[in-house]
């Protein structure tokens, strides 16, 4: 890993500046450089302020090769790849109990609303490295850190592990939060108890509904067949819901100004930090596809939303620094796109895997299909979804990445222990990374799969209207590419083509604001001439 994080050479003291009072992180689920740039060009709220005053890399990448939400969201702010953040996916089976586990599963803690909902409890204890926050607070305990977003892993992945509050948003209640043993719910929920409050009168008064804000969006509705049912693209959608519409963001951005405020973030003498998740491009990427009326309405009301957040921002005495990223990208459903010419855009063959499965049972005499999904690969198990016993297990693994890669539609199938036993390769060229390697930078042990596998470029998993007709999660670059964009006040707009990373983000932030990563990060600082304190280490003064 690159050592770019040490302390900066001295430069003259005209050349100094103040590190920013606050650090504001924002990660567009799903924002694909492909769907940033589709837009750019129609922006005219807060998108369109970053976009055009910041300093803008739009070959930004997710450099490893299992693009989620978990796994992205944990690069951005650890400087670290998947397989040092020991997130490799959303959940997984834990082959010694046959159990799945979420991502930020913490059954120790509870869920400050009293329900046993959403994920379950969650904490940070799964990530496996430290984060800019808690840098941060290991120098500065008086400085403030919070996460803010739709989805919980959205919230605890940009807080860290030290983080005074982490916040999502859930069904009826409004922003919860996870209470560790020995915490009052009342205490942690403070700092959003009067937005949810408010929240809840405005809700029980009108419920929210989604109607054109933009005539334009029309243009692009129509009918598509996917698995046997018909999709009718509009807005509002047939199963319209608050979590899948831009209300979501627009609600989560209220829950930020509101910790901005009452939290008085940057106005303290000291550098705070606020993380904030949107997820409803996600939501709605999944549920509709990225190139209908849903997303062209979702992209220009989130700039809309954003409006307001650059002028907030100004008004901060000690200075602000804003990045924007996303955790990873994504692509249309495959009906539409093989109609407006990508031919080779379709759904993977729901016959392989019975395929595979049925010739490894015939040649091992097993009773129940060894093959099972987790984590974006596949397991070998027994039918309890248990690890087969060796030697079973290695022969079973052998002959079942032969029968992947004989199967057209799989582009690599490579067990993670052959991964693991592979060095980490270099990632600062992520364009040129090998599949493999690619597949390498996401290989956590005991939590990837015993098998990790990509598809064809263009093909996606089977589709339910009314559920997931879209997806990502591959290694081709429509779901690792994302854009980079640091903003401050008065930032002069420069583009940088060259590939930047999200773990790049990390250390570049922690030069900037003068702090280490008490990790050996996977990332490197990137100069910001316009406003950093010197440049980075290595670099000439």
């Amino acid at each position: 890993p690159a050592m770019a994080h040490q302390a900066p050479h001295p430069v003259a003291a005209t050349a100094q500046r103040a590190a920013p009072a606050l650090v504001v992180t924002l990660v567009v689920d799903q924002l694909s450089a492909n769907l940033f740039n589709q837009y750019r060009g129609q922006f005219t709220g807060g998108l369109k302020t970053l976009a055009d005053q910041g300093l803008v890399s739009i070959n930004g990448y997710q450099t490893h090769g299992v693009t989620v939400t978990c796994a992205g969201h944990s690069t951005v702010l650890t400087g670290m790849h998947p397989a040092h953040s020991g997130i490799p996916a959303n959940d997984w089976i834990d082959t010694r109990t046959g159990e799945e586990t979420y991502c930020l599963a913490a059954p120790q803690n509870t869920l400050a609303h009293g329900k046993n909902t959403d994920n379950g409890p969650v904490g940070p204890d799964q990530l496996k490295a430290t984060t800019l926050g808690d840098w941060l607070k290991a120098v500065s305990p008086r400085s403030r850190v919070f996460g803010v977003s739709g989805k919980d892993r959205g919230a605890i992945n940009l807080a860290g592990h030290k983080a005074d509050g982490a916040f999502w948003l859930t069904a009826d209640f409004g922003f919860t939060t996870y209470v560790e043993p020995g915490q009052s719910a009342e205490a942690k929920l403070a700092p959003v108890a009067a937005i949810n409050a408010r929240m809840i009168d405005r809700f029980t008064r009108e419920a929210p509904t989604w109607t054109y804000s933009h005539d334009a969006c029309r243009r692009l509705e129509g009918q598509w067949v996917i698995g046997g049912q018909t999709f009718n693209s509009t807005v509002p959608p047939s199963n319209f819901s608050l979590d899948n519409s831009p209300i979501l963001d627009e609600l989560t951005l209220e829950g930020a100004a509101e910790l901005l405020d009452n939290q008085q973030l940057g106005r303290r003498g000291v550098t705070d930090m606020l993380g904030v998740s949107l997820s409803a491009t996600d939501r709605i990427g999944h549920g509709y596809g990225t190139q209908g009326p849903e997303m062209c309405e979702q992209m220009l009301r989130l700039d809309a939303a954003l409006g307001v957040f650059p002028d907030k921002l100004s008004t901060i005495p000690g200075g602000a620094v804003v990045v924007l990223t996303a955790d990873h990208g994504g692509s249309d459903f495959p009906e539409r796109s093989s109609a407006e010419g990508y031919p080779a855009a379709g759904r993977v063959d729901r016959a392989l895997m019975p395929r595979v499965n049925d010739a490894l049972k015939a040649r091992f005499n097993l009773t129940a299909n060894p093959l099972v999904s987790s984590a974006g690969g596949l397991i070998v198990v027994d039918g309890d979804r248990k690890a087969l016993a060796e030697p079973l297990r290695s022969e079973v693994l052998a002959a079942a990445v032969d029968l992947l890669n004989a199967e057209p539609q799989v582009a690599l199938a490579v067990s993670r222990d052959a991964l693991l036993a592979e060095p980490m390769p270099a990632s600062d060229n992520p364009e040129e990374l090998s599949l493999r390697q690619r597949l390498r930078l996401s290989a956590v042990a005991e939590r990837s799969p015993d098998i990790m596998r990509a598809y064809q470029p263009g093909l996606t998993g089977s589709g339910r209207v009314g559920a997931t007709i879209s997806s990502h999660g591959s290694p081709w670059d429509y779901d690792r590419r994302v854009p980079i964009i640091f903003w401050w006040p008065g930032a002069n707009g420069q583009e940088r083509f060259l590939p930047m990373r999200t773990i790049d983000i990390a250390p570049t932030l922690a030069h900037l604001i003068g702090v280490k990563p008490t990790d050996d990060v996977d990332g490197r600082c990137m100069d910001l001439p316009q406003f950093a304190t010197g440049r980075c280490e290595g670099q000439k003064p």
